[in-house]
């Protein structure tokens, strides 16, 4: 079993598609289908279910990409160790962020990794917390920014990088808008209609924790999967928003009204970086981490 092999393997499982996966790889898909089979045939079993218009992962596939996935984590990390002992930072970062996530800025981030480490190879994937967390325990991440982690999901480092309140946006013609600025208990929002993210995100997470902890049962009646989607039906009267406070800051949300929770049951909004368990991390990460704690990317 060589580690090429593994890669294609890896490629065609991510994609599910082999013409996809050769294109990525840059390789011929005759070759790329050929050392599939190989690797079939060495371990005598099939990897993958294959129609004419769809490839699947069998068991024995499911059970080989866990390990498979961990295998070229280390590769990577033992090329990477002995580029640094040389003092050179060389191979791929591979980072995976939530959508807006408070505290940091990736686009100013990984601008000022590639002008320190112009030969390192960035990839970015933008995930929700849990498909996060469980790309940093396999080796498919680095490192993650991600949102509302709690310590029972997560046995590695958690960085925090910042901590807010959760607020409701409404737009101006809402019932809620003509309370003024005082706040509203949880109680309040009962029987609204919902405009949130789908329930991996961080938000949703936040808010949902809260409204349980409330004892207040709701619906989210639109799932979205990015910010400007749920501000534009905010914007539209189709529902209501529980948000990070920094979202009412974003300019596609001006003129909606901000409305601040109770107090007495507040729902807090934290973002962290998830690192790998002490002692394996990589040096790209490493070194992601020190401009972390440099104010400009911040």
């Amino acid at each position: 079993m060589e580690l090429r092999q593994l890669e294609h393997f890896v490629a065609v499982a991510e994609e599910q598609h082999f013409t996809r996966a050769a294109e990525r790889l840059a390789v011929s898909q005759s070759g790329l289908s050929a050392s599939v089979r190989a690797l079939e045939q060495e371990l005598r079993a099939p990897l993958f279910s294959r129609t004419t218009r769809s490839v699947r992962l069998t068991e024995a596939g499911q059970a080989l990409l866990v390990e498979a996935e961990r295998t070229l984590a280390g590769a990577r990390a033992a090329r990477d160790a002995v580029d640094a002992v040389r003092g050179l930072l060389r191979g791929t970062l591979t980072l995976g962020v939530e959508q807006c996530v408070a505290g940091v800025s990736p686009a100013r981030l990984l601008a000022a990794f590639r002008r320190e480490h112009p030969h390192m190879e960035i990839r970015l994937r933008q995930e929700g917390t849990s498909s996060l967390l469980e790309g940093v325990a396999g080796g498919r991440l680095d490192l993650a920014f991600a949102a509302t982690v709690s310590p029972p999901e997560w046995r590695g480092d958690l960085v925090p990088l910042a901590r807010e309140p959760m607020i409701v946006l409404c737009a101006p013609g809402h019932r809620l808008a003509a309370k003024g600025t005082p706040p509203v208990a949880w109680s309040a929002l009962d029987g609204e209609s919902f405009i949130d993210f789908h329930p991996d995100w961080g938000p949703r997470r936040a808010a949902d924790e809260a409204f349980a902890a409330a004892g207040v049962r709701r619906t989210v009646a639109l799932e979205v999967s990015d910010v400007h989607s749920l501000l534009e039906l905010v914007h539209q009267g189709l529902g209501i928003a529980v948000v990070p406070h920094h979202f009412s800051r974003k300019p596609e949300a001006r003129g909606l009204v901000t409305v601040e929770v109770d107090g007495t049951q507040p729902a807090v909004y934290r973002s962290v970086v998830v690192l790998p368990p002490a002692g394996t991390m990589s040096p790209g990460a490493r070194a992601l981490m020190a401009l972390v704690r440099e104010a400009p990317v911040r």
